[in-house]
């Protein structure tokens, strides 16, 4: 396997063989938690445009990862149509505000629709449409509880270094993606983007600065608390 992958730290023949057992577990996990209309709706909106949105299994996590550290003031990067962001919302506080950016104005109205069909009140969101890297620097050092990207995934590690300043102490960064279809762990050659992310991985892994996991739902949730 090349240098740049990423492999789990095991002892040497000691690898976990993946099997059709632990893939179906992972399946039914992923399912466990059914979606309502709105978040179908949204879901249906994310697949017309294109757009990857998170698996339910991924949201059900979002959502806990929220409500876990009381979130208040939640950051996402990549609105999409809605769905990561129903997810979160139901996590958080009663009065907590999702700060929501995204390049596609034209996605956001969806999103905004869909947090209306779920009875979110319209102060609980703002939407900031424009590019991540040029948004997150006008946003308050240490004012978020969590800070979720799903965005461009060339981007992650200068993602990971905003979120660095806007998280509080003990707050969580969660990236979406990072097994890329499993081609983070693909030992053939591979894009810019999925040597990024293993990047990634390793500088979130080594990090004084964060307490991570890898979440295996969806298609990978990284997930790291700063200390």
């Amino acid at each position: 396997m090349p240098t740049d992958t990423v492999t789990p730290r095991q002892p040497r023949g000691q690898e976990r063989v993946i099997t059709g057992n632990r893939q179906t577990s992972w399946a039914f996990a992923d399912a466990f938690v059914a979606e309502d209309e709105a978040l179908r709706w949204a879901r249906d909106r994310a697949r017309e445009a294109g757009l990857r949105s998170v698996s339910p299994g991924a949201g059900a996590a979002l959502r806990m990862l929220a409500a876990s550290v009381d979130a208040k003031a939640v950051a996402e990067i990549g609105t999409g149509c809605g769905v990561s962001g129903m997810y979160l919302l139901h996590g958080m506080r009663p009065d907590g505000v999702l700060t929501t950016v995204d390049p596609e104005p034209d996605h956001q109205q969806f999103a905004r629709q869909a947090f209306r069909a779920c009875g979110f009140a319209s102060n609980r969101a703002r939407f900031i449409p424009g590019r991540a890297l040029d948004v997150l620097p006008r946003l308050a050092d240490a004012g978020y509880d969590l800070v979720f990207c799903d965005g461009d995934r060339q981007e992650y590690s200068d993602y990971l270094a905003e979120s660095l300043r806007l998280l509080r102490p003990g707050g969580l960064v969660v990236f979406e993606g990072v097994f890329a279809n499993g081609r983070t762990v693909d030992s053939g050659p591979q894009p810019t983007e999925v040597l990024r992310l293993r990047e990634l991985l390793r500088t979130v892994r080594e990090s004084p600065e964060l307490v991570p996991s890898l979440l295996p739902v969806g298609d990978g949730l990284l997930c790291a608390v700063k200390r």
